[in-house]
């Protein structure tokens, strides 16, 4: 029954909308926010362009290995796929519902921002924070509801105007001259804890702003071409982020010196004000809304498909599967949508936002080493793209996972223990689930 071409997602996604989504799903308030938490941190102007350069290797060693896995087994679901076909059920499972919650978060945070920075632009609004987010939530999911074709759309619109704004705020940065770009100091304390620390700490925060980078391989069953187009879009889209955050660094401290960044909660509010005065706050808003919108849109579309491919294989309820005439997984979508409605209602993002960037972590590196191993157990499986230098490129990959992973529950170990207690308490289900589906 879930396999009837009623319930078949539609091959209705090209090229554009790979890129749209990879960009759109990236590239949010981090950028905006993070620079000065990281110029505190580190205050080196070249160690902070390169943790972003070294974070951005990082992921572009990751869409390597995703453009093999994505383009062999392009199915709705992405990571999930790979990882279940190659570590078993149980081990697909588990990383579906950790991307699964992973990616159904983002919705209502997004909803909420968006609300706080709209009543920024008009104050009067102030009382009416949870009625603009539910507003949002609604207007996405009937947006999402009427077909794949006007996400696809809202979706290339929101991702082209926020590059725009980027660059145009890039732009705006080096074509100031009331500030010299900063000196560059040879920092001897490179080598000491306190900042070896530090560059761990913004490795976490830059990571977090690359989260995102593999939205393509959710829509991999709906692409047009995906032998050809997810390789190109995860490549040619990751490499436009790690430009755009590395310009946006370099274009702040043209700007303000990092002695004055480092001190600033919103470093692109705090440049944007020098650059345009008083209004300059008001742009940084828009610029922030724009994103916001982008990566909305982005991630209203991505945890259906994760929900979608979960219930094919009987992990989650059947009618998941059920596609409307719009292509859209339309049981998934409702769902999601609901799950995001309660966060709004309680507003509590904190814990579950702690704990995301360790899930992706796992979730990558299991992906990764899933490479190696369908290389060495299904030899003969098609393999429409091999992904450069392999084992080499996918064995970095796993090993800088590992030390993220490290680094990870040394700073923040009460988020690793929910993980632990969350595996234990999904091995009974999954046995559940297993024996109704038998």
């Amino acid at each position: 029954m879930s396999d009837s071409k009623q319930n078949q997602l539609k091959k209705t996604l090209g090229l554009s909308f790979n890129i749209a989504v990879l960009i759109g799903g990236t590239i949010g308030v981090g950028i905006l926010r993070t620079p000065g938490t990281i110029a505190e941190l580190l205050n080196n102007y070249w160690l902070i362009l390169a943790s972003w350069l070294f974070g951005g290797i990082y992921v572009l060693l990751g869409a390597n290995s995703y453009s093999e896995l994505a383009t062999m087994l392009p199915k709705a679901g992405g990571s999930y796929n790979y990882i279940k076909r190659a570590l078993g059920e149980y081990a697909g499972f588990l990383s579906g519902w950790f991307d699964y919650i992973i990616n159904a978060i983002p919705p209502a945070f997004y909803c909420i921002v968006i609300s706080e920075y709209t009543i920024i632009l008009f104050p009067k609004l102030a009382h009416y924070s949870t009625v603009i987010s539910i507003s949002l939530l609604v207007a996405f999911v009937l947006l999402h509801l009427s077909g794949v074709k006007n996400g696809s759309v809202i979706q290339q619109i929101t991702s082209f105007l926020k590059v725009i704004c980027f660059v145009a705020l890039v732009v705006a940065c080096f074509m100031y001259s009331g500030v010299e770009m900063p000196p560059i100091k040879t920092d001897n304390s490179i080598f000491q804890i306190g900042l070896i620390f530090g560059f761990f700490k913004s490795l976490q925060l830059i990571i977090g702003t690359y989260n995102g980078w593999n939205a393509v391989c959710f829509f991999a069953e709906e692409n047009d071409d995906p032998s050809k187009n997810i390789p190109k879009s995860l490549y040619s889209g990751v490499l436009l982020v790690v430009a755009i955050y590395i310009l946006v660094n370099a274009a702040f401290f043209h700007v303000l010196p990092i002695e004055t960044l480092a001190k600033s909660n919103l470093a692109a509010a705090d440049v944007a004000k020098i650059l345009f005065g008083d209004s300059g706050a008001k742009i940084v808003t828009v610029i922030s809304i724009f994103s916001l919108i982008s990566i909305l849109n982005a991630f209203m579309m991505i945890p259906p498909r994760i929900l979608y491919g979960l219930s094919r294989d009987g992990f989650f309820i059947d009618k998941g599967t059920q596609v409307n005439k719009g292509g859209t997984p339309i049981i998934a979508l409702l769902v999601s949508s609901l799950f995001s409605l309660f966060l709004i209602c309680i507003g509590s993002f904190e814990v579950l936002f702690s704990f995301a960037a360790f899930i992706s972590i796992i979730v990558w590196g299991l992906a990764y080493y899933s490479l190696i191993k369908l290389r060495t157990t299904e030899p003969d499986l098609p393999r429409p793209y091999h992904s450069f230098w392999y084992p080499w490129t996918t064995i970095i990959a796993i090993i800088f996972s590992i030390a993220l992973l490290a680094g990870f529950i040394y700073s923040d170990p009460k988020s690793f223990i929910i993980i632990v207690g969350i595996t234990i308490v999904s091995y009974p289900l999954f046995l559940v689930l297993k024996k109704k589906r038998i």
